[in-house]
């Protein structure tokens, strides 16, 4: 299946809120014509799973608990990373949803571990139906986006290898998306993604709607502004962390939020904790880094 319209045109035409119109054309065959996005830049605090990640992971939080818990924090969306969840059943997923809409908390997304860098068909076969499952469970929490990996760069392979290999899976995992209303991000995470340069190249050959970059602004080595820069264009959601590199160093959350503002962002900046402190005290304390910056460069709400 084609889009219409081109990645680049469908950004500069509609936000994301705007997905699930296009989405219900696309199932009764017409043409796709989006509505034309709000002006200005909509930035809104987010929390994910990952920041709790401790307390998840040893079964001392529940998922519903960290809803709660969001709620308490103040945010407008969680990020569910998807490692901790206790069931894909669907019924689950459906309470999980009804859960979250009772204490009127959105879904900004869903988070998976899949990597879309494989150099074999097979693994390349099987990590696509991977994403198709968890689309169906992104559509089924009531999500519009779904965070991937594409980072793994075996040894001796290229940039360029690597870029192909991604692309020719992600082509037809957006195919699939498109039919649900799911955007894929892409997140700028390790190894082959943590170029800009890359991800550009990924997503222009992709060149879906329904491809976009998980912008971890955290995760560049080197030159983290820049970077965060080219890859503006293409965010679809972010990952937010008051550090980058190996060993970490500060970043200016006014600028990033400027930069943010400036490109017309519209979607949720997640906190992502991982600090040395714990979660309990660290995430709120991040929170409210965030909380005044998504008010001050917001043009509504």
């Amino acid at each position: 299946m084609r889009n219409a319209l081109g990645r680049r045109e469908f950004l500069k035409t509609t936000g994301i809120v705007s997905v699930g119109s296009l989405a219900m054309s696309l199932r009764a065959g017409e043409e796709p014509s989006p509505p034309a996005g709000a002006p200005g830049p909509r930035l809104l605090p987010g929390c994910c799973a990952y920041s709790f990640g401790a307390y998840l992971g040893k079964g001392k939080m529940t998922m519903e608990q960290f809803i709660v818990k969001a709620v308490e924090l103040g945010v407008l969306g969680v990020d569910i990373t998807t490692y901790w969840l206790k069931s894909t059943e669907p019924a689950y997923l459906a309470g999980l949803r009804s859960f979250a809409y009772r204490q009127g908390m959105p879904f900004s997304g869903l988070a998976i571990g899949a990597d879309l860098c494989q150099p074999e068909p097979a693994k390349r076969a099987e990590v696509l139906q991977t994403v198709r499952k968890w689309v169906d469970a992104t559509e089924l929490l009531g999500a519009a986006h779904l965070r991937v990996f594409c980072d793994k760069l075996p040894a001796g392979a290229t940039d360029e290898q690597g870029i192909q290999w991604v692309v020719e899976t992600l082509k037809p995992a957006c195919d699939y998306a498109a039919t649900k209303g799911v955007i894929l991000g892409l997140e700028t995470h390790s190894g082959l993604s943590t170029k800009a340069a890359n991800m550009a190249a990924i997503l222009r050959g992709v060149d879906s709607p329904y491809a976009g970059c998980n912008l971890d602004i955290s995760n560049f080595r080197q030159n983290p502004y820049e970077q965060i820069a080219l890859c503006l264009p293409y965010a679809t959601h972010s990952h937010i962390r008051d550090f980058y590199g190996q060993p970490r160093q500060p970043l200016d959350l006014d600028r990033v939020w400027q930069m943010f503002a400036r490109s017309g962002y519209k979607g949720y900046m997640s906190v992502e904790y991982e600090g040395a402190e714990d979660a309990m005290t660290g995430v709120p304390k991040l929170v409210d880094k965030i909380k005044p910056l998504c008010r001050k460069y917001s043009t509504a709400g």
